[in-house]
């Protein structure tokens, strides 16, 4: 196996979630977006594919022109674990204030101080401070 990479599709928002995850992290890299083209019609300029860089983790993004009838499900999610309270409140604070929270910072036993958010895109994020 070559590798193994976390895939994001979106329906015409991926670009917008780029913007949203660089808002959020400090070190989000675009490695590279391939768009639609003027063949596409109304998908032009979308992101056919592309990937992005959060931290030492690659995530590829899409936006898919097939309509689904599901769309991103908090049974999966991404785990950060944070080096600081300040880091984590910064990320809960930034990713609540469009998204949902799903478990507030509290002590839920297995963790001292654990959140689970939800981004404006329905996808979900488990803050740890360890």
């Amino acid at each position: 196996m070559k590798s193994i990479t976390p895939f994001l599709m979106f329906e015409g928002r991926a670009e917008e979630a780029i913007m949203f995850y660089q808002s959020v992290f400090d070190d989000v890299e675009v490695v590279f977006l391939n768009r639609f083209g003027p063949e596409s019609n109304e998908w032009e300029g979308k992101i056919m594919q592309g990937l992005i860089r959060i931290g030492e983790l690659n995530i590829m993004v899409s936006d898919s022109s097939v309509s689904h009838d599901f769309s991103f499900t908090p049974s999966t999610s991404l785990f950060i674990e944070c080096e600081s309270m300040n880091e984590q409140m910064r990320y809960y604070e930034k990713i609540k204030s469009k998204g949902a929270i799903l478990m507030p910072i509290d002590d839920y036993g297995f963790s001292k101080q654990f959140a689970w958010v939800s981004d404006p895109f329905g996808f979900t994020w488990q803050l740890n401070l360890n």
